[in-house]
Formats: structure tokens, sequence, C-alpha cells
């Protein structure tokens, strides 16, 4: 639940009033509210979010940094009321005040504390879930009698199971507890990933893809879950670009450990990508089983053996973080971190028509440049690189990718821009695009042909941007543990389409696939300016019908309405 009056404008998409003069005596109103209850003037989060390259005044470290909310008017404070149950219900407190400083400190422990270790754990997934691209630049596919359509097969198959475990996986996770299920996830994947080092034949690869996929299903949304009860939006939007770059870094790290564990060629009489399976699945067995000691079930339960007896925050830090979080998002208090999602809920969730359009999203804007990324090592190596230098080729584009999606959501958060800034990755790819459809990649020198595609791949992901995107327009952690799994479903359907478009009767240039790719690429420019337009015109209905009722009437819905999240005519689309 939200209401936009009470929430930071960074945080959301608001709608212009028609009338000048109206928004500026809401704004004065807003502004002298602030003053009375002793809260951040309503630009501060503007100030404070200013372009890193411009000189201006900085904030106060002692200024009061608590934001405006509903908790404080009377009027609407007891409608948002944290259930009882709340995990965190001791440290709710409406009179809690602090400092800009204070804050500034608490984000920086909860970076420390949670979000290096989630993005240790997102690395550990990339490694167990790429690191077939390196066994595929050795002998892999020879030593197991098969060809690439069995690999894409084998693919497919791990996409189709990982999305038919999304849901399921969140819902264990709900109930558990994402502190309890992500370690669990992360063990057991780990061994089914190390005894591929025993693969025979194509059933056993196929085999192992699928427990791969299963086991794997439903990590990233309940970490993004996790994540939630410690980030208000705008700062999980930006550090979910960092942990969607531990892609990246993983990628990085596993092109180098590549170039020695496949070196291991004929040692103990074993080819090199099985050791590289098998000392892989070993790295995430050991975050696996440093995940069970350090994820905390939240911000007020931080005690534990790995975490100390006293835990990671003071009764003070915990307080700031429970209550920016609850004043930013009053819906993050109507569920406790071990309540299960009912049917009921599960069906209200599925059935939000609103996010549709986030969903259509996830399904085809990686499309474009997925083939030519999963298929860059076999390509290298029609090319004429050797097994080392096509791992290492590798890291290039990598590293491209993690500075372009960084600077794309820092921008999205800066402009407070969603829909047209994840535009730009489409508008990135469509050149290189052309260039492929036009030129016959095979023939030209092999370095201007990895230099080109490596561009390709470098383009500026909106991955982060509408992850979190999806979760600021759920508005109700209900909501949100489905529509995050809903949203990586769609896109592994996306993955699964994207790696069957390159087929071997194709090769080697793949000239029907890239002039799907890049009709493609034409159709996603139109979804994106569709997506802007849907909220655009969503929050224009709802603003012009919540301003037709009376102060008497908007507090009449508010203390009686069976509205929910993002269903509330309080509520404005982020855009």
């Amino acid at each position: 639940m939200s209401v936009r009056l009470t929430t930071p404008k960074s945080n959301v998409s608001t709608v212009e009033a028609d009338d000048a003069n109206a928004a500026t005596e809401k704004h004065d109103n807003i502004a002298t509210l602030s003053v009375i209850h002793g809260l951040a003037i309503p630009d501060s989060e503007e100030r404070r979010k200013r372009f890193w390259w411009k000189r201006g005044p900085k904030h106060d470290p002692d200024a009061i940094a608590t934001q405006i909310s509903v908790f404080d008017d009377p009027a609407t404070a007891a409608q948002y009321q944290p259930r009882d149950d709340w995990e965190n219900i001791n440290r709710f407190d409406p009179e809690a005040r602090w400092t800009w400083g204070e804050e500034s400190k608490v984000v920086r422990k909860l970076d420390l504390y949670i979000m290096v270790f989630a993005c240790v754990m997102f690395m550990s997934l990339e490694l167990d879930r790429a690191n077939i691209s390196q066994a595929n630049s050795d002998d892999f596919l020879e030593s197991l009698n098969m060809n690439t359509n069995d690999f894409n097969l084998g693919n497919t198959v791990n996409k189709v199971c990982f999305l038919l475990a999304e849901i399921p996986s969140q819902l264990i996770g709900k109930r558990l507890g994402p502190d309890r299920w992500i370690p669990i996830q992360l063990l057991l994947w780990s061994v089914v990933s190390a005894c591929q080092f025993w693969l025979k034949d194509r059933a056993t690869f196929l085999a192992c893809r699928a427990l791969l996929g299963i086991l794997q299903g439903g990590f990233i949304p309940e970490t993004v879950l996790f994540l939630s009860y410690f980030y208000t939006h705008s700062e999980l939007s930006l550090r979910l670009s960092f942990f969607y770059n531990a892609i990246s870094l993983a990628e990085i790290i596993a092109s180098f450990l590549a170039v020695g564990l496949l070196s291991m060629q004929g040692v103990a009489g074993a080819e090199g990508w099985r050791w590289l399976f098998l000392i892989e699945g070993l790295i995430t067995l050991v975050v696996g089983l440093l995940a069970v000691g350090l994820l905390p079930p939240g911000p007020t339960q931080t005690r534990g053996r790995l975490r100390g007896k006293n835990g990671w925050f003071s009764e003070r830090e915990e307080t700031i973080i429970v209550n920016r979080l609850i004043r930013e998002d009053p819906g993050k208090g109507t569920m406790h971190n071990r309540q299960p999602i009912t049917p009921r809920l599960l069906w209200q969730s599925l059935g939000d028509y609103d996010l549709w359009p986030l969903f259509l999203l996830s399904l085809v804007f990686q499309t474009p440049a997925s083939p030519p990324g999963t298929y860059l090592t076999l390509s290298l190596t029609d090319l004429g690189f050797n097994t080392i230098q096509t791992n290492l080729l590798t890291i290039p584009y990598v590293a491209g990718t993690m500075i372009t999606m960084l600077s794309l959501t820092y921008f999205s958060e800066v402009f407070g821009e969603l829909c047209l800034t994840a535009l730009c990755g489409q508008i990135w790819v469509f050149p290189f695009l052309v260039y492929m459809n036009v030129v016959n990649m095979t023939t030209i020198n092999k370095w201007k042909a990895w230099a080109i595609t490596s561009l390709l791949l470098c383009y500026p992901s909106a991955q982060a941007i509408q992850v979190g995107w999806v979760s600021r327009n759920s508005n109700l952690v209900r909501s949100r543990a489905i529509s995050a799994p809903m949203y990586n479903m769609v896109n592994q359907v996306g993955a699964i389409i994207a790696s069957n478009i390159y087929r071997a009767n194709d090769a080697p240039r793949y000239a029907t696939g890239n002039k799907v790719l890049l009709s493609l690429l034409i159709v996603n420019i139109f979804i994106y300016l569709f997506t802007k337009f849907y909220y655009v015109m969503r929050n224009r209905r709802r603003e012009a019908k919540w301003n037709s009722m009376t102060k008497e009437e908007k507090i009449h819905y508010l203390e009686t309405t069976t509205d929910e999240g993002n269903k509330r005519l309080d509520f404005r689309f982020a855009h």
C-alpha cells in the first residue's frame, strides 16, 4: 500500500496536475506538514540524488532525513498500521526521527552485510549455470557424442524446468523464509553441478540440466524478495544493478577459471570440462554452507552464530531500517516473513493485469542479443581461436556489460524515467544486428568479427531496472512474492525461444536467425512505447477520479476500501 503524497518523489511516477497553481499549493502543504512534524522537507530526496558531476549544496548530515508518510496524519495512520505479528513490529515507531548521517551509515552497513553476500550467492549461481559455455569451448560435445541441436535441447530443458520451478519455489521460500530456503537451494544444486563430472551421454546430460533448472528456479526472485526486506524501492533498483552485474563478474572469473581448469585435460584420465564442473560445483557448496549462517530472517533478526550474539545492528539502527522502509511502503507490513501465500492470494496475484506489460517486456527484451552471446564461444572456435583464446576473449564484453548496466540503472533513477531509459538497450543492439544481416561475419577478419560481436553484447541491459520496476508496481509483499517469479518465468520463456533461433542447419552464418533477431528487436521498441503509454493513461484516469473526490470522500475511501496494493485509487504506477 502506498500514498503518493507520502512517498519520496524519486520512488514513484506521478501525474502532473493540469492546474500549476494547485500543484504548487499541494507541494506547499506537504512542506508545511513536514515542518510541523519535524520531518525532512519534500525535496530532500531530490537534492540527495543530484547528478554526481554537478556542484551544489550538500545536505546537512545532521538534518532530519525522515520523510513524511501516512503515519503522520491521524486520519490515515490507523489504516496503514502494520499487522501485530509483523517480524519488525517491535521497532515500528511513527514518532522515530533520524538524520541523513545516520541513514547513510545504516545503508552502508546494509550494503556490507546484505548486498555483498547476495552478490556472492548470485555469482555462485552463474558459475554453475553458465559453465556449460566454457565446457563447450573444450571437446564437451564430442566427448558425449552430441551436436549443437542436442546442446540447444539441453538449454531448453534447463530453462523449462527453471521456469516451472519458479512459483513452487517461491511458495516454499515464503513459507520457510528466504533465509532458510536460499541456502537449501544453493547446497542442493551445487551437488548436482559437481556430479556433472560423471556425465556419460546425452541422457545424463539432459537429466543434469533438468535437475539444475528445478533446483535453481526461484533463487533469483527469492533473493530479490529478501533484499526488499532491507532496502527502499530506489535503493533496490540501484543495488539490483550490482546484483545482476554479479553475473558479469562471475563470467569473468569463470573465464579465468576455465583457462586453468580446462588445462587439466588428462588429469586422472578425465577431460578438462569434467574438472570444470566438479571444482566449480564444490565452490558453490562452500557458498551454500556460508549462507546457512549468514542470511538473517530480517533487519531485526540478525543475531546468530556467524552473525554474532549481538547481531549486526544496534537498536537505534534497527529502528531506522524498519521505519524508513514502512514509511516509504506501508504494504511491507501486511505480511510477516514466514507467512505462506494461500491459493486465493496466489490467484489474485497472478491475475494482476497491470503487471502484464512488464511481463511482456521480460519475455522479449533480451532475445535480440541472447543467441550471439550463447554461441559466442562456438563462433570464436569456428573462427579459428583456440580454447584459451576463446575463453579470454569473452572477458571484454562482460566487463563492458557491467559498466553499461550500472550506468543505465543509475540514470533511470537520476532522471526518474524507467521505460524510455530501459529502451536504450534495444537502440544499442540495432545497428550491430543490421550489420550482421548485411555482412557475412564468417568471411571477414576474425578479430573484426570478434570486436563487432563483443560491442553488440556490451549493450546496457535493463534487467535491474525492470526487476525493480515490477517490485514498485506490485506494491504488496504478497504481490511481490508472486510477481518476481512470474517475471523470471516469462524471462525464461524468452530465453527458451532465444536458444532455438540459431539452428544447426543455419550455421555458421545464421542468416535466417539474424533476420529473426532484427525483426524481434523492432517489435520490442513498440512494446516499450506501449508500456509507457499504458501506465501514463492508467495514472491519468486514476488521478482524475481521485481529484474529483472531496477530502471527506478520500478519508472515507481510505477507511472503507477493500482495494489492495496497486488497485488503490491513491497508488500511481512507476514508468
